[in-house]
């Protein structure tokens, strides 16, 4: 059973983990080494694929003082060789006394640290505080255990459920804080994807920005994706050198998330329209929603979603995980769920 220190220093790992940037497609991951006598050693965290791994950051800011040390994990070190070595053959080498993580490696291609360990004659304690190190890593852990892209539909509308007005303007509904508030959000993904439509009619960049709307460095941005089958000039912002971009011409949920995965895509942040983000709802895609809601009325427009329902059974309800006032704006956090129509009978 894990001691006292050895779940303070479990929160200190995920500590570490949350504050690095967005590591996909590899999970967020931080490590605590602490001495026999329970006094911290180092702490690392793995800050994106081709970069040590939390553990081996950790062993190297120790040295020789990792021997006979506990290496508290908020995953399960890894048992594979992919860009880097197997984590949990790196801390047997540095002679590690006694590992503690949080969550097991559901990634079959990585996971076996534990039992690796064991054979080695390391002491193994797992699970700890496994709910909590889980939770870091939603997304990643989705997209490994299901084989597709985890996907995250953002949508502004106003009071009356419209994205956009009669003649298609859509720009800007939400205040400046909701889009400020957007880009926290579209870091957290390694894909934001758009329809045609909605690229044609805004001529987005599909950026993550800093405060002062800035581009964030393009080694930083993730992948832009354009759905459809209408030619986008070339003259368009999403094709600008900011970041990279990926033309898929098919508005097929599966065709597209089929596409991602071969691009090693875990997480999309869906945005624009409202055709391609009903194709998603329709195939049951769509994994969590963040809407925008304006104080305002349109009155007639555009939708912010285009589904198939036909009746009230066709109902499904939204799990609301938050609500935040963002500006002047509400921000809805929430899962779409599974209602059987016979629930309203």
């Amino acid at each position: 059973m894990a001691s006292e220190v050895e779940v303070a220093a479990m929160r200190r790992a995920l500590d570490a983990a949350r504050a690095t940037a967005r590591t996909l497609p590899n999970p967020r991951v931080g490590c605590v080494l602490l001495a026999p006598d329970g006094t911290e050693i180092a702490v690392g965290a793995h800050h994106g694929a081709g970069t040590p791994h939390a553990e081996v950051d950790a062993l190297s800011r120790a040295g020789d003082a990792a021997r006979g040390a506990t290496a508290v994990v908020t995953l399960e070190p890894c048992n594979h060789t992919g860009r880097t070595g197997p984590c949990a053959q790196a801390l047997i080498e540095a002679g590690v006394a006694r590992v503690v993580f949080g969550q097991i490696d559901p990634d079959r291609t990585a996971s076996g640290g534990a039992t690796t360990l064991r054979a080695a004659g390391v002491e193994v304690e797992p699970g700890v505080m496994a709910e909590e190190a889980t939770d870091l890593n939603v997304e990643w852990t989705f997209a490994v255990t299901s084989g597709r892209p985890f996907v995250t539909w953002k949508y502004a509308a106003t009071l009356d459920g419209l994205s956009a007005a009669p003649d298609g303007t859509s720009k800007w509904i939400t205040s400046e804080e909701a889009r400020r508030d957007v880009q926290t959000f579209r870091a957290e993904a390694d894909a934001i994807v758009a329809g045609t439509g909605a690229v044609l009619a805004d001529d987005p960049r599909l950026t993550v920005r800093d405060a002062k709307d800035m581009p964030l460095p393009y080694e930083q941005q993730p992948l832009r994706v354009v759905v459809g089958e209408t030619k986008i000039p070339n003259y368009f912002r999403v094709f600008d050198r900011v970041a990279p971009t990926l033309m898929i011409q098919s508005r097929d949920p599966e065709t597209v998330l089929k596409k991602l995965v071969d691009n090693g895509i875990r997480h999309i942040w869906l945005e624009g329209g409202p055709r391609l983000a009903g194709a998603f709802w329709n195939a049951g895609v769509i994994d969590r929603i963040i809407g925008y809601m304006a104080p305002a009325m349109l009155g007639s427009g555009r939708a912010a979603l285009e589904g198939e329902a036909t009746t009230l059974a066709d109902l499904r309800p939204i799990h609301i995980e938050d609500l935040t006032m963002i500006g002047p704006d509400i921000r809805i956090i929430g899962t779409p769920g599974r209602m059987q129509r016979e629930d309203f009978d």
